[in-house]
This record gives structure tokens, sequence and C-alpha cells, in this order.
């Protein structure tokens, strides 16, 4: 299936879309997530997403959301979805008002609001595990994150290193003891043996060495050839993806609470599709970056190993999108315990209860279940065979 080769990151507005908002608004009292009666208001019908990467598979529940009309159906005339190529810090824009919602790692949020003082809460976790992975060349002997000591270990910054942090703090390693090596968003530097082990997500950057030709034998690099630390089986593993939103206007404006719950209800749908027609959503994902004005050089069937492997970590036995307190309060946990090479913590206190709520969540997912909308079911796990550069 394929889709427009021209877009704009908006859903078009439409005489269907606009008829769905007025029906929604007609001067009459709603009622907030959780049931209660509430002031009459105007539900908005435009608003706008920030991304913390450029346009992928990773986020393909929300670009199946917009190209399959599903912000429409739930009264949105228009759905920016903006995309960072790390310019952009998705946390900072929420909290500044530039966006209405944002898309961010849960440890980098915490250390925000502890040492900004924003108030943001976390109203639908979409994954529900780590995919953060460390990689290393077979026989170079690190196979746990207590073989890190005296190595050179990569990651991008950016607070992606706190998963890094936490499970050595967990496993006993001296951070100090750790040479902690900035790499770019590629494999090149464990290509080319400027660290000992690369920070990689199942998703992706594991995926580009598996997209590399091996020098040595002519055919592409496999998994025997390399050693890989997943932090989702380590106490360091923290949560991921997540959408924010602005915790003063979720408790002060009745519009902005309407607006998260039909919100979610859309993108639920979105991801919905994506694990039921993986390779058709993959499909429409590499459309969207083939004409993005900024994208990463990734190929077609790159994006399917990208969506397949996103959709394990977001079907889980958990509800979707819910926040699951032993996995948040390990998350908490591990931010605590955290201390980086220069012996800064990512965080020192609890954050507030209001850091995440799931009043949002469920009720989308109430009021899906209402229209007949099941969010049941598991991923069946395709295979995808990997091409040189993914294309």
């Amino acid at each position: 299936m394929r889709h427009s080769t021209r877009r704009r990151f908006a859903v078009v507005t439409s005489v269907t879309a606009a008829a769905l908002a007025l029906s929604a608004c007609a001067g009459t009292t709603d009622e907030t997530p959780s049931g209660e009666p509430d002031v009459e208001f105007e539900p908005l019908t435009e608003i706008s997403l920030q991304l913390q990467w450029l346009p992928q598979a990773q986020f393909a529940g929300y670009y199946v959301a917009q190209e399959m009309g599903y912000f429409e159906e739930e009264g949105f005339d228009s759905v920016d979805i903006v995309p960072s190529g790390g310019d952009i810090v998705p946390q900072d824009a929420l909290a500044a008002g530039d966006v209405d919602f944002a898309v961010a790692w849960v440890p980098k949020v915490l250390g925000t609001i502890e040492t900004s003082g924003a108030e943001l809460t976390d109203i639908a976790q979409v994954f529900q595990r780590s995919g953060t992975t460390q990689v290393s060349w077979k026989g170079d002997g690190i196979t746990s994150v207590g073989d890190f000591e005296g190595k050179r270990i990569g990651s991008w910054g950016f607070g992606n290193e706190w998963e890094i942090f936490a499970a050595m703090a967990a496993d006993g390693v001296d951070a100090s003891t750790v040479s902690i090596t900035t790499q770019d968003f590629s494999m090149n530097a464990l290509l080319d043996g400027d660290v000992d082990a690369a920070q990689a997500m199942t998703y992706n950057e594991l995926a580009q060495v598996l997209e590399t030709v091996n020098p040595d034998t002519g055919e592409l690099y496999t998994l025997d050839d390399l050693d890989v630390v997943s932090y989702e089986d380590t106490e360091g593993a923290m949560l991921q993806d997540a959408i924010w939103a602005d915790t003063q206007r979720l408790e002060e404006d009745p519009a902005y609470a309407d607006a998260a719950v039909r919100f979610l209800k859309a993108v639920t749908k979105g991801w919905l599709y994506a694990r039921d027609n993986v390779e058709e959503s993959a499909e429409l994902v590499w459309d969207v970056a083939s004409n993005a004005e900024a994208a990463f050089p990734v190929g077609p069937v790159h994006q399917l190993w990208q969506l397949n492997e996103v959709n394990k970590l977001i079907w889980t036995d958990a509800p979707f999108g819910t926040v699951q307190e032993d996995a948040w309060s390990q998350t908490v946990e591990g931010a605590l315990a955290a201390v980086n090479q220069d012996g800064m913590n990512l965080i020192t206190v609890e954050p507030p209860a209001s850091a995440y709520s799931n009043e949002y969540i469920e009720a989308a997912l109430a009021e899906l279940e209402a229209d007949g909308v099941s969010v049941d079911g598991e991923y069946t796990p395709i295979e995808v065979t990997l091409t040189q550069g993914g294309q």
C-alpha cells in the first residue's frame, strides 16, 4: 500500500473532521476522564506532538494514526507531528508550551522535572520494555555489565547514558573505572574500533551492524559475530518512550484533558494497526521518512526490522499504554542510584506523584472498548531478513 508522496506532518482539515468536532462541542457539558461532571468547554481541534527523533518506525503508531485518519475520527482537524534530529529536547518543548504533547524517555524527563521544576505527566507508557543494548565483538569478553570496568563504553549522551549508569550501580561497578565514550547515532564507533562496546537499540543501531558487510567474509555480520548485553535483563532497565502532557493544563483546562483522551484513543488505534499490519505500516513510515525534510538514512527493510522490534517492546501482558508500578519503581530506583563518571546523580529525590497518571489512557481504552475496538491480543513477531544498508 502506497501513500501520498508529499506530507507536512499535519492532518489536512476535512469536512468530516469539522463535523465531528462540531458535534463534539455543541455547547454541552462534558466530563473529565474520571467521569466527574465538568464545565462547558470548546474541544481542541488542533494539537501538536513533539517526537524525540526523526521520522522512523519507532514512532509508527503516530504516523499511522495520522495517515489512517484516526485523529480526524477523534475530532482533530490538525495534528502536527514534530520531528527532532537532536536539536529539540521533547520535554523542554512541552514545558515551554511549544507543543501540546511529547514523546520522551522516562529517566530523561525525571531529570528535567528535578532540575528545572517542570510539571509534566506521563499519560501513556507506550514502550513497556527497554530496547537498549551494549554491543561488542564476540570474544572481546564483554558479556555482562560487570565486564564494563576498564573498557571504553559507547553512549550517545543526551540522557541516553543513564540506563548504563543505573545498570552499573546495580551491579556494583564504579562508574569512574569505566571510560564513557561519546559515539554518534551510527555504529561506526564499534566498526572502527573506537569503543569496546557501543550503545544500540534493538530496533535501530543493532540492525545497522547486521546490515554491514564483514570485510573478512564478504557477507553481512550476524549475531554470531557479536556479544549483546540487554539492559532489559538488568536491574538498570528503565522505561523509555512515553507520551507526556503538561500537568497544570491537565488539572486546570478541561479541553486539554479531553484532548488528551481523544489523542490517546487515536494513538492506540494507530499502534494497534501497526501491530496487526506490520509490513504495510513499515512501508507507510518509509514513505513518510523518504519525503521528510530530514530523516536518518536507513532503508525500507530497516524500517520493517524496526517496527517488528518496536512491537515487541509495546505489546506485553500490560494493557496498552498503562504505567506498571513495578516498572515505574525500578526506573525511579535506577535513576536515584545512577551516578555518572563525574559523580553526578540523575535525580536525588523521588519524583512527584503527578509524574505519571493512568487516568487518561484508561479512559481512552474504556471508550475504545465501548466503541467496539478491542485492544486485546498479542504481537506475533515476523521474520525479517536484513539487507545491506537496510535497502
